[in-house]
């Protein structure tokens, strides 16, 4: 059992982005032992399509975990092979910017972008409403995290064999275009879903160079889900800004060093300025970015 406890510490101890890498693995590997016994037993279904997302909207709404499941799910070897390098790859970079949970969040939220393009498509195009076909794979999640990285980001230079230093925005741009010319090859269905990954990844980039983050309401669902199974009560999560200016119970004499709520600024928060700081520069922050990254540094003197 020391391989199995091996695996078990590892994953504990690894980043979300390893997490993440080793759930679609324990996927891949779980669905080829249920295929195979099923097999075995002749019982003739096939296991992917129980967690492939299918495009018929009546069979969906007899499978609704599909819309979470296939972004978790492969069947070929190069298929998985391809996207976890791609995720490790370019997850790493991901995290020099931002934190493990928002890595997690614009993956689902990469992938839940590439079902939706992918329904609309099957079900609103002409040529494809009689088509009847299966989503799977973790492409449009990984290529969300991708594009984010590369807009957020564009001219931070990885290396490439044979040709160099190339700048992330020719590496999106590269990807993007292959997509759009493969929307009439085979797999048709895969490419769409990908623009959908890519149009999540660029969304998130943009709204978090303005100061705003469309992670933060699924983080909060999880947190709260979480929290409800590790005994806590489940409490809906609040979004928006708080103000103490204007509240009836706002104290206006604080001593000279008191942290008061507006003070706070959590360390994921931080990051993220932090980072934006690395790829653009401290005359990229807002106004308030600027503000709570003096809080947090005085906080820190004191």
């Amino acid at each position: 059992m020391t391989f199995i406890d091996d695996i078990k510490r590892s994953y504990l101890q690894g980043s979300m982005l390893l997490k993440l890498i080793f759930i679609n693995i324990g996927v891949f590997l779980l669905l080829h032992l249920l295929a195979l016994g099923a097999l075995l037993v002749n019982a003739g279904d096939s296991m992917l399509s129980w967690v492939s997302l299918p495009s018929d909207l009546s069979l969906l709404l007899r499978r609704p975990w599909t819309l979470l499941t296939y972004m978790f799910a492969h069947y070929g070897v190069m298929h998985i092979l391809f996207n976890m390098l791609w995720l490790y790859w370019l997850g790493r970079i991901f995290m020099e910017f931002f934190s493990s949970k928002q890595l997690t969040a614009v993956y689902i939220l990469g992938g839940l972008g590439g079902a939706v393009l992918y329904l609309l498509a099957y079900n609103l195009l002409p040529h494809l409403a009689l088509v009847r076909a299966t989503l799977v794979g973790a492409s449009a999640s990984v290529i969300a995290i991708v594009v984010a990285t590369a807009v957020y980001a564009p001219e931070y230079k990885i290396g490439l064999l044979f040709l160099g230093e190339v700048p992330l925005k020719w590496i999106a741009i590269i990807t993007i275009a292959i997509d759009l010319l493969s929307l009439d090859a085979g797999n048709m269905g895969g490419s769409i879903a990908h623009i959908g990954g890519a149009i999540v990844g660029a969304w998130f980039a943009l709204r978090i160079k303005r100061g705003h983050d469309i992670t933060r309401p699924l983080n909060a669902a999880i947190d709260a889900v979480v929290g409800f199974f590790n005994g806590r009560s489940l409490t809906m999560p609040k979004f928006g800004r708080q103000s103490t200016e204007n509240s009836p119970h706002h104290n206006n004499h604080h001593t000279p060093h008191a942290n008061t709520p507006n003070d706070l600024v959590d360390e994921e928060e931080l990051d993220m300025i932090l980072g934006k700081i690395k790829a653009a520069g401290y005359d990229a922050l807002s106004d308030e970015e600027k503000d709570k990254l003096f809080k947090a540094s005085r906080r820190r003197s004191v």
